[in-house]
Formats: C-alpha cells, sequence, structure tokens
C-alpha cells in the first residue's frame, strides 16, 4: 500500500471561471509522466484520483481540476486556503510513455477531452522533443488550458459548440477528416463515451490494440 505524504497548498491559480489549477508541494513526492495520485482532505475522507498535470521535474505537484455539480471536493479544494495541508497518496497508473516501441511506430497521438488533457501536459512537457500530436475537445475555446504550452502546429482544439478558428466537432469528427496515421501510438484520455468512440473508430482503421492506451478520466 503507498504511503500518505502530506503536502500544503502553495498556490491556486483559475484558468476559466470553473477550471483551476492547484499547486501543491512537491514533498520528494516522483512519479512518471502520465500517472494520477489520490487527494484527501484531512479528517474527511472525501479522497478523489487526478491526473498530475506538471511535468517530471517541476518543483511543485499541479492538478488540472475542473469545479463540478455537486461536486464536493473539488469545490472545496478551489476555496482553500494558502498553506492548508491535505493528504496525497501514490502515484498510480500505467497510462505512461511505453520504454519500447514497435519499430513501424514513431509518432503519439494524444486524444483528449476537457481536463483530460491533464496527463499529456505533463508528458508533453517531460519530454522535450517528443515527436506528438494533440487532438484536445471541448465545448469553447476559452477551455483550451495552457495551449500555449505545446507546439502550435501539433496542438489541434476541437470545439462542439463555438464556430471559430478551431476546428468545429468533435475528437471522433476531426480523426475522420484528417485520416488515422498508421506510425503512431494512440493515447486517449477523457469521458467514457468519447474513448469508446475512438477505440472503436481507431480498431475499424486497422490499430491494433497493442496501441491503443485508454484512460476514463471522469
Amino acid at each position: 500500500m503507498k504511503k500518505i505524504t502530506y503536502s500544503k497548498i502553495l498556490g491556486i491559480s483559475n484558468l476559466t471561471e470553473s477550471t483551476y489549477i492547484l499547486k501543491l508541494e512537491k514533498v520528494n513526492f516522483e512519479f512518471k509522466a502520465g500517472q494520477y495520485l489520490v487527494l484527501n482532505v484531512p479528517g474527511e475522507y472525501k479522497a478523489r484520483e487526478y491526473s498530475i498535470y506538471s511535468p517530471e521535474e517541476a518543483p511543485t505537484i499541479d492538478l488540472l481540476i475542473k469545479e463540478v455539480d455537486n461536486g464536493e471536493v473539488s469545490r472545496e479544494l478551489k476555496y482553500m486556503k494558502i498553506g492548508t495541508k491535505v493528504e496525497i497518496t501514490g502515484p498510480f497508473g500505467f497510462f505512461v510513455l511505453r520504454d519500447t516501441l514497435p519499430p513501424e511506430i514513431n509518432h503519439y497521438s494524444f486524444i483528449a477531452t476537457g481536463t483530460g488533457i491533464s496527463p499529456f501536459h505533463s508528458i508533453i512537457l517531460s519530454n522535450p522533443g517528443l515527436d506528438y500530436e494533440v487532438i484536445h475537445g471541448v465545448r469553447h475555446g476559452y477551455e483550451a488550458y495552457d495551449s500555449e504550452d505545446y507546439d502550435e502546429e501539433r496542438y489541434h482544439l476541437c470545439t462542439s459548440r463555438e464556430h471559430g478558428e478551431n476546428f468545429y466537432g468533435r475528437v471522433t469528427q476531426y480523426l475522420r477528416n484528417k485520416g488515422i496515421r498508421k506510425d503512431s501510438i494512440f493515447y486517449i484520455c477523457g469521458n467514457s463515451g468519447m474513448v469508446n468512440e475512438v477505440t472503436e473508430l481507431l480498431e475499424n482503421h486497422g490499430i491494433t490494440p497493442e496501441n491503443i492506451r485508454t484512460e476514463v478520466f471522469f
């Protein structure tokens, strides 16, 4: 069983009205980009899982959190005082880069909806020079969280409720229009409906299961 670590809240940065970055003291907490931790407010027993948003070598542990309807923990954390201690356990998960790839694979496709972008932000910033693309599905353009952290030619924003300079439609529509790269390994993170739909689409286009990695984010 993983040991519980006590960490202080160092900062809270609002990205939108409902989404924010929670910065935590690192306290010798080591992880691989793509992993998650379990966070709990001491004495409350309301533990929640959050993918780590910051790169491996960052001085803090950053979490990208969306305040959801009836979400007790996401709402409570947003208004906590700086210096408050929380419990973190982990890291957990295997949604990380593979150590080796088949010879025909030399590219990474990261597909996310909403705050499901979190593990990909950590992976990309932890691995400079990675050959990747990000396909990020959101409702509105302002939900392109920290998009400036990615190469602008590699980051593709899909907005389902807003016309504009971005692709109008869902990530599945973007993939159908653009075509499926056969030299890519696909990482998919977000709601279960999207994950299942994209997985089925990829398999129908000949992508083998070992080159499809998924994580249901909420």
